[in-house]
């Protein structure tokens, strides 16, 4: 980076699965709940708040941009302008370079950033047509008008499209993204076994590091809590007793046939948010605060997308190329769980000469990632994936156990859906 951009603190939510503890809470309210304990947490002055960045990709209807609405809510001042980024499952990292891009060009020396994502409120559709119908029947405006309207329409109609759905396929390569997973299993030769194997490895990682993960977490309220739990305060998507066995059990979902990519071996549809704050050594003296670390550089890159769970790839060759950083520098890394399937065949392309060579124009391997370092307290296989959060939850992850570790350098990375991928470098000093 041409100046040090430093990300001061962090927080985020417990992570919960689409449809259990944070159905009920809205975006807003969850972007709030993290906002909120972070300025509290740090001492910060709302009003040095320069700028709010926040990533969203299921952005709700009732709160468009919702970054700017979380951001009042949460009692930043009105001057403080508000985005919300949206590149797909890198929206967490979008939000933490648009600010180190501003800091860059001189425009602001404090940045809160982070994500928001309540995927189980994400919501079902209407095709046009049918929607064109529902129109016709309101705008008619006597009864003979209404019956004709009326008689338009079929069952049919009647019938929503799954938001989500629509959202986690690919419209251009007609894939979605569990597809896409699969023709990674395929070209990586990923047996069914490897990939349960390390779900399992993501749930028992999960759950033996929690004191660590709550280092990161705030509890949010529970306001219409039925179960007289008023608090939600842990992750509850890793599971204690997952199995080799029950893994086993369940079928592909994506090609029930001939595949591999099951419910268990894929990441988690999951609610939650996160925020980082960032500053320049400006904003450091002024705030008085001690920094986590630092953003060393990044990069984004696209790709086939029906290959996008390669995005991790391609994206750590490029930032090596302007960071002069590779994966034998990195004492932590994290790598977003999309897939079982996926990870690994990031791991096995790494480390394929052919594969460097061909598909990255490089002449030596790009280097081994380790199993040792990689996603040490488990990754979005058991803590889940709410899409617009994840990358900002790397951040916070790695730079937390680069603390814990007495270590100096993180990579973060993941794959974008579409065809992308993005990977970010950073350091503790």
């Amino acid at each position: 980076m041409k100046e040090p951009i430093y990300i001061v603190d962090g927080i985020r939510t417990p992570f919960a699965k689409a449809g259990t503890v944070l159905t009920e809470i809205d975006a807003v309210e969850l972007g709030k709940t993290v906002v909120s304990q972070l300025i509290a947490k740090t001492g910060l002055a709302p009003e040095k708040i320069e700028e709010v960045i926040f990533g969203c990709v299921g952005q709700p209807p009732e709160a468009p941009n919702v970054a700017r609405v979380i951001a009042l809510r949460a009692g930043i001042p009105a001057s403080a302008p508000a985005a919300t980024v949206h590149r797909n499952c890198a929206s967490g990292f979008e939000a933490v370079t648009q600010a180190a891009e501003k800091i860059i060009a001189g425009r602001g020396d404090i940045f809160l950033v982070g994500g928001v994502e309540n995927m189980s409120r994400i919501p079902l559709f209407y095709s046009y047509p049918a929607a064109k119908k529902f129109s016709d029947f309101a705008r008619a405006k006597d009864p003979a008008q209404k019956v004709r309207a009326a008689a338009q329409f079929r069952v049919t109609d009647f019938r929503p499209q799954i938001g989500l759905q629509l959202g986690l396929s690919d419209p251009v390569c007609g894939l979605n993204m569990g597809e896409t997973a699969e023709n990674l299993s395929r070209d990586f030769g990923i047996t069914r076994d490897e990939q349960d194997e390390f779900a399992l490895r993501s749930h028992h990682r999960a759950i033996a590091g929690r004191g660590a993960l709550d280092q990161e977490i705030t509890p949010v309220y529970l306001p219409k809590s039925k179960n007289g739990k008023t608090f939600f305060g842990q992750d509850n998507g890793p599971r204690e007793n997952q199995t080799m066995e029950a893994l086993a059990k369940l079928k592909p979902v994506f090609e029930p046939n001939i595949g591999t990519v099951t419910a268990g071996n894929s990441s988690q549809i999951t609610d939650g948010a996160v925020a980082l704050l960032l500053m320049t050594e400006k904003g450091l003296r002024e705030s008085g605060l001690t920094p986590l670390g630092r953003l060393l550089g990044y990069a984004y890159v696209g790709l086939d997308p029906s290959r996008m769970g390669l995005g991790p790839i391609y994206a750590i060759n490029r930032a090596e190329r302007s960071t002069g950083l590779g994966l034998k520098d990195a004492e932590v890394i994290e790598i977003n769980e999309a897939f079982a399937a996926q990870v690994l065949a990031c791991q096995k392309a790494a480390v394929s000469p052919e594969y460097c060579r061909n598909s990255l124009g490089r002449e030596s391997v790009l280097g081994e990632i380790p199993d040792e370092i990689l996603n040490v307290n488990g990754g979005a296989i058991a803590l889940g994936h709410p899409v617009g959060v994840t990358g900002s939850r790397l951040v916070l992850t790695a730079l937390k156990e680069l603390h814990r570790r007495g270590a100096n350098r993180a990579l973060a990375s993941l794959c974008v859906g579409g065809g992308q991928g993005g990977a970010l470098w950073l350091s503790r000093n």
